[in-house]
């Protein structure tokens, strides 16, 4: 069984959305502000998919796939 990563970075927002990664880092940032969460904290794809409205699914299956 493959263990699929749980923290979400720029490079995979823009490979999920299509946008660039400066968006994807600009991104991150809201959703930390949106969770109350610290600089140094890392976002997990369950925290991505509650804020963008892209299912779970979706998201560990690309993680999945690059991993």
């Amino acid at each position: 069984m493959k263990i699929v990563r749980a923290c979400i970075y720029p490079k995979d927002i823009q490979c999920i959305t299509g946008r660039s990664e400066r968006y994807g880092r600009k991104l991150l940032n809201k959703i930390k502000v949106y969770f109350g969460k610290e600089s140094h904290q890392f976002i997990t794809s369950e925290e991505f998919s509650e804020f963008s409205g892209i299912k779970l699914k979706i998201i560990e299956d690309y993680l999945q796939k690059v991993s």
